[in-house]
């Protein structure tokens, strides 16, 4: 006579555990499609709108001959964050003004957030510091030109948080090539270039 074969049931606490296990790897996987797709992180851009001049004197000093350099630069700046979490930059950011190289004016940017797929603008006014530019031999033959080179860097170092807990920390730079015409005290070319870093 053959035994028979009894199956035993799987038990009600092994059925939960299962069905639990098996939730939190679909939510889990969920929550890291939509990380990798719809909350990705995006580079958040900085862009110059207008470079303005606010006031501009140049001139040669008697009777040392020495040349005196004083302008003030109002940037308009647009930051944009594309990322459907906000951008916060603790920090705040730092603006800077070249001559030739040589770092002239400095002026700091205001901490600050930038809500989802927001766009917010800020005037960031630079001096340049006549001081600095004496010893470069370059400043006299510009100013007898008519025509002063600047350089300007804006820097915004920040964070953007996704679902609460991927934390990406994001760095946006703008380079702007700039000349001033001394005498109409305007600007006759600018020429910017952007960098993103995730």
């Amino acid at each position: 006579m053959k035994a028979l074969k009894v199956s035993k049931p799987r038990s009600k606490r092994g059925k939960l555990c299962a069905a639990a296990i098996f939730l939190l790897l679909s939510v889990f996987l969920l929550l890291l499609i939509l990380g990798l797709t719809v909350f990705r992180p995006r580079h958040a851009v900085t862009v110059v709108n207008s470079v303005r001049l606010t006031g501009v004197r140049a001139g040669f000093n008697a009777p040392a001959l020495g040349v005196d350099v004083n302008a003030t630069l109002l940037l308009d700046i647009s930051v944009t964050n594309p990322n459907r979490a906000g951008f916060r930059y603790p920090d705040g950011g730092t603006a800077e003004l070249y001559y030739r190289g040589t770092l002239v004016g400095e002026a700091a940017i205001p901490p600050g957030e930038i809500g989802t797929e927001e766009t917010i603008q800020m005037n960031v006014t630079l001096t340049v510091m006549a001081g600095r530019l004496i010893a470069d031999s370059n400043v006299y033959s510009d100013v007898l030109s008519g025509s002063l080179p600047l350089t300007t860097y804006t820097k915004i170092a920040g964070r953007v948080t996704v679902m609460g807990w991927f934390k990406h920390h994001v760095v946006t730079s703008t380079t702007c090539d700039v000349v001033v015409n001394i005498s109409t005290q305007t600007l006759t070319n600018s020429d910017c270039k952007y960098k993103t870093k995730l």
